[in-house]
């Protein structure tokens, strides 16, 4: 999962980068513009099944899933156009499989703020139409081409018709996600461009650091920003970067006990891990054995071979049957034997959907 982060100047999106990617890459100055490259941080999925699964096989290696971030400059109105340093860093998120958008939901007078005031709506906005603006100048772009090739290839007129519609639907200020598709060839066009405004978005909510502790119902501005998250299918997540921040360098019981004095079950991370997974409609199965435990990250609806094909394209091609316990039965039996003897371990073919949290073992023979 590669997520993309957006947002104003001084929103603490290079602050909440740092602290989640447990990094000092990103400049995080009270002025805009400071992130001067597109950062990227790899960060391990926290997964207390793939924990249990160590401590049960003792293995050489750990693998847990991955998700990459990648922060690029504060962008402002005209950043499409080359206002500020946006622009040329949009292209950076263009393959990110969804977009953190970090809205600031707190005041202070020590933070300056690019429009003068906060005002969630009035942001979401100025973000959401440069990333359409984007977008523009991208299907224009394939709307030439595709017009260009039509000369000699009369196959490509409903491609110039449905980028037509796309430019003029993007033109009237809506977002591509909302774009309709009536056929399958439209989809197809439609998946093959990486727009901005098409990628599934979650609105981080920034708050302060008494907010999330104890007054969020008193913050008057999660209630826009959650409305609108509403209204686009997006989701909506309070977070507080400095929090985050002083949570980074902690692991494990530290980590825990820090959180717990907090009253705090988890952190904004492992809420940003778990809002990603669900709004693009991912889980992970598991292998386990001596050399290595490892978590593949799928899509819900995935069958047996294809993600058997996550681990080597031999893998689905040859694929026989999957072995497979669910992760619950065989911690409950304490072992693989044991869960066998008990009938817990059961032999899939090639039409098995799977199931977050299964144990497999691949039989296959190329």
């Amino acid at each position: 999962m590669k997520l993309g982060i957006v947002g104003l100047p001084n929103v603490g999106k290079s602050t909440l980068f740092n602290a989640i990617t447990n990094s000092k890459n990103a400049d995080a100055a009270n002025y805009p513009f400071c992130t001067i490259d597109p950062n990227v941080g790899i960060v391990a999925v926290p997964d207390k099944r793939l924990d249990k699964l160590a401590e049960m096989y003792s293995p050489k290696k750990y693998t847990p899933a991955i998700i990459e971030f990648v922060d690029i400059a504060g962008l402002v109105k005209g950043a499409s156009k080359g206002e500020g340093l946006g622009n040329k860093f949009l292209s950076h998120i263009r393959e990110t499989d969804a977009i953190i958008h970090v809205v600031r939901c707190f005041d202070s007078t020590d933070i300056i703020h690019v429009e003068g005031s906060v005002d969630p709506a009035r942001d979401i906005e100025t973000i959401d139409l440069e990333l359409i603006f984007s977008d523009m100048e991208f299907v224009e772009r394939r709307l030439e081409k595709t017009k260009k090739m039509m000369k000699g290839d009369k196959t490509l007129i409903d491609e110039a018709d449905f980028l037509q519609r796309l430019y003029d639907h993007l033109e009237s200020g809506k977002n591509a996600r909302n774009m309709p598709r009536t056929t399958d060839r439209e989809e197809e066009i439609f998946r093959e461009i990486p727009l901005l405004s098409s990628k599934p978005v979650i609105y981080a909510a920034n708050v302060s650091e008494d907010d999330l502790l104890g007054g969020i119902e008193s913050n008057t501005y999660i209630p826009v920003v959650e409305k609108i998250a509403a209204e686009e299918g997006a989701k909506c997540l309070p977070i507080c970067a400095k929090i985050e921040e002083d949570v980074a360098d902690l692991e494990g019981e530290d980590k825990a006990e820090f959180l717990a004095e907090l009253g705090l079950d988890s952190s904004g991370l492992d809420k940003l891990i778990v809002a990603g997974y669900d709004l693009l409609g991912l889980i992970s199965y598991l292998t386990a054995g001596p050399e290595e435990v490892r978590a593949w990250t799928i899509t819900k609806g995935t069958k047996a071979p294809q993600a058997a094909g996550k681990i080597h394209s031999d893998f689905e091609r040859g694929f026989i049957r999957a072995e497979i316990v669910a992760f619950d039965d065989l911690m409950a039996c304490g072992t693989m034997t044991a869960a066998k003897e008990k009938g817990l371990v059961r032999s899939e073919g090639k039409e098995y959907v799977m199931k977050d949290g299964d144990v497999t073992l691949f039989r296959f023979n190329v």
